[in-house]
């Protein structure tokens, strides 16, 4: 009978298994959308690693859950890998907040964006805001890192995205956005569609999935309805009119509004 492994020799055989297979902390942390900090600690024997998140882990790096579990299951590290050092960093800790625009990665949304719901009848500038802003704050509550790097404020309707006008204005005259004027149910509006292709390789795979799914969920929503939503965004009602809405209000959403699944350990973890 095999004897019962303790956290330290499991958090070992981890980071054993990890560094044979060539992936990074942060690769894992990814993987299991935990913080690289978690990660830290699962490997150091401080945080138990959970039963889902090790089928995660067998299924990608391609080991069996049940034979890594045995005493005699030990990783064959053979590679010479540059490791990380096995210490939480500040940059582990606390994350970037503060925006920082990502110019070619933004302009690679807009045009995604655009080439995917240019047809919507409504497909106006206010939709497309609520879009960035959704696509932007799901993606640092889920990966703790910046999308676009757009700064936004609280107004009235909703988000408001920093010198969003006048982004728009320059890639129409370079070429990048066709605009258009058109009507929705007798109300005017503002189209963009894409004039060139967006360059996919500019975004991850991960920063692709975030932007289709917002786009599968909220595309079509009628626009009065959309309006609501973000307005009922806890990183909008903590935030006072006119205010920057700081991205980490983003791991305070409520039910309905958050995209990922915390438990107790990644609590103590960021605390």
């Amino acid at each position: 009978m095999n004897r019962q492994l303790t956290p330290q020799q499991l958090g070992k055989k981890l980071k054993g298994i990890r560094m044979e297979s060539g992936f990074s902390q942060e690769d894992i942390a990814r993987m299991l959308q935990i913080s690289r900090s978690s990660v830290v600690q699962i490997e150091k024997g401080n945080r138990q690693i959970s039963a889902i998140e090790l089928s995660m882990l067998s299924e990608a790096l391609g080991f069996s859950a049940d034979e890594f579990l045995s005493a005699e299951y030990e990783a064959s590290t053979t590679m010479s890998i540059v490791e990380e050092p096995d210490v939480e960093t500040d940059l582990d800790v606390m994350r970037d907040s503060v925006p920082k625009l990502k110019r070619v990665k933004l302009e690679t949304v807009i045009l995604y964006i655009t080439g995917r719901c240019g047809a919507l009848p409504r497909m106006d500038v206010n939709l497309l805001i609520n879009l960035l802003y959704l696509c932007d704050f799901n993606h640092y509550e889920l990966h703790e890192e910046q999308l676009t790097g757009l700064l936004y404020t609280k107004q009235t309707y909703g988000p408001s995205p920093e010198n969003i006008t006048g982004i728009l204005k320059e890639m129409e005259k370079d070429g990048k956005l066709q605009r258009f004027k058109g009507n929705y149910k007798g109300i005017p509006l503002i189209k963009y569609l894409p004039g060139v292709h967006p360059n996919l390789m500019n975004l991850s795979a991960a920063e692709k999935e975030v932007i289709d799914r917002v786009l599968e969920q909220f595309s079509h929503w009628p626009a009065s309805a959309l309006n609501a939503y973000t307005r009922d965004e806890m990183p909008l009602k903590a935030t006072k009119q006119g205010e920057v809405i700081s991205y980490e209000l983003a791991f305070y959403r409520e039910q309905g509004h958050s995209v990922r699944i915390y438990d107790d350990d990644w609590y103590k973890d960021e605390l």
